[in-house]
């Protein structure tokens, strides 16, 4: 059996019982021989205790077929997510054809950046994370970040009329050198189908050209310009070492209804946050400035220029790539007292709790000093209440589910984003099982120490360290395998429902 496939198979199983799909933890039995599975063919499958995230996995030396799993879902899954769990056999397709393709390929990558190191990473707990289904073998060579590749964008003409409130008339001239300037006349040449004034130019992946040419009243250039890399997040781009720009894709990753392209509202949206969190931040936090941005109204019509700070930048997703952590020495302490200091001063304080996972998340160093730096600010939840009663503005979010006062919606947020991916997926990979939550748990303590008996103290305090259990995210249950309809999600990233051990807890 390819090894990769039995990888895959043992990520997929795990994620179907800790979301207890179709009732599959039921099934969980317990024998003279240990605690096991009984898949769909007959074959029992041994399970060993999880350490995060969930109660039990795959044991180690097990090892399964790709088909086993999927049968086993089929047996499980309810008439009605037929679509889903079709849907989702073909995310484990191109999941298994992705990792397979990089194996082969990993020897030609150039030696990159920490971004692409980052995207060899796995996600810590969605276990079809490089599957971007419908793409070619060529296309993952192009355009995934981790082959280290580059390309050129395409461009395309759309009327100035059609820009929304807020937007940036043109690029600026960093973002698209020698061709995207002030001015249609200082252009490059080559772009002399642009027309007139009453026109602006926007950039376009080449993976959403056939989707820009169905809209009306825009054209897409034959010429291609600019040359990129992809980042960690596929959709946004480098064009320089300090500059990112943030591009619509007709692409889902972590799951067929987490679509890529960029809805009407969200750019702006992404800013209001950001200007909220700047006035918020203390001298160790960093927002990256993402303010210059525009929107015609499609949600494959946008672009965002996001400008990085002076310093060393590391993303926390690359912390997982060995040998980084030994490259960068004994940052780990300082990097979760920074994590978990600003981000529960935001949710006591001011009802804030950010969906900064380890994609949005950095490490920045400037001099000796280590600071968080902070990007893509548009899914986090804020109380209007407490932002009031601490005098500060409410944002006017265009998407209302951005506000809610209701604190065990924020805590959900907190738990399943700054505890598990940005803070334990990061420790317990580097660190022993007793050290890493000894300093975990001293380190959120030490945070909420501060705030003493202050109510929201309290209840983040019962949500974490104080809980007999932590609230995990059923993602790949609302992010494919069930229809809206049924589960009632009304965000699929922020759908709860499943629960695993709390690895805070002294043993």
């Amino acid at each position: 059996m390819r090894s990769r496939e039995a990888y895959l198979a043992a990520r997929v199983l795990d994620a179907l019982l800790r979301e207890d799909y179709g009732g599959l933890a039921s099934r969980v039995t317990r024998t003279k021989d240990g605690v096991g599975l009984p898949l769909a063919d007959g074959r029992w499958v041994r399970l060993a205790p999880g350490v995060l995230f969930q109660d039990f996995v795959v044991a180690a030396e097990e090892r399964l077929g790709l088909e086993q799993v999927l049968e086993t879902l089929v047996e499980v899954s309810p008439g009605e997510d037929a679509q889903g769990v079709a849907a989702f056999f073909e995310e484990c397709v191109a999941a298994l054809g992705a990792l397979e393709l990089f194996d082969e390929r990993k020897a030609a990558v150039p030696e990159g950046s920490y971004e692409v190191l980052a995207a060899a990473v796995d996600h810590p707990v969605y276990p079809t994370s490089r599957a971007r289904v419908g793409l070619s073998e060529a296309e993952l060579l192009a355009y995934a970040p981790e082959f280290g590749g580059s390309f050129e964008l395409r461009w395309a003409v759309v009327p100035r009329r059609a820009l929304a409130p807020g937007s940036a008339v043109h690029l600026p001239a960093d973002a698209a050198p020698g061709w995207a300037g002030a001015s249609a006349k200082a252009r490059s040449p080559t772009a002399h189908s642009l027309a007139d004034a009453d026109e602006v130019l926007f950039p376009v992946h080449p993976l959403a050209v056939d989707e820009v040419r169905k809209i009306d009243g825009v054209r897409v250039l034959d010429e291609a310009a600019v040359t990129v890399q992809p980042t960690l997040s596929m959709r946004t781009v480098e064009v320089g070492p300090r500059l990112h720009l943030k591009l619509p894709l007709p692409i889902s990753t972590l799951g067929a209804r987490n679509r890529r392209s960029i809805k009407p509202g969200t750019l702006a949206d992404g800013a209001r946050a950001e200007l909220l969190l700047r006035e918020l931040a203390g001298p160790d936090v960093v927002l990256a400035d993402e303010q210059t941005y525009a929107d015609a109204g499609h949600e494959y019509l946008a672009w965002m220029v996001r400008r990085l700070p002076e310093g060393r930048i590391v993303p926390v997703a690359a912390l997982a790539v060995p040998g980084v952590l030994d490259e960068l020495g004994d940052v780990l302490p300082g990097y979760l007292r920074l994590l978990l200091r600003w981000n529960v001063r935001l949710f006591v304080r001011y009802g804030v709790a950010l969906e900064a996972h380890q994609q949005n998340l950095a490490l920045l160093f400037q001099g000796d000093r280590l600071k968080l730096l902070v990007k893509d600010n548009d899914g986090l939840l804020a109380s209007p209440s407490r932002l009031r009663a601490a005098g500060v503005a409410v944002p006017e979010f265009a998407d209302e589910r951005m506000l809610n006062d209701d604190p065990h919606a924020l805590a959900d947020v907190f738990v399943t984003i700054t505890l598990h991916l940005a803070a334990a997926a990061v420790v317990f990979g580097a660190l022993p099982h007793d050290r890493a939550a000894a300093l975990l748990r001293d380190t959120l303590a030490e945070a909420l120490d501060e705030y003493g008996d202050d109510p929201m103290a309290r209840l983040l305090r019962a949500r974490t360290l104080d809980a007999a259990r932590l609230t995990g995210k059923s993602m790949i249950t609302a992010g494919t395998l069930v229809s809206k309809e049924r589960s009632g999600a009304r965000d699929v990233n922020k759908f709860y429902g499943t629960s695993g051990p709390n690895y805070l807890r002294r043993a």
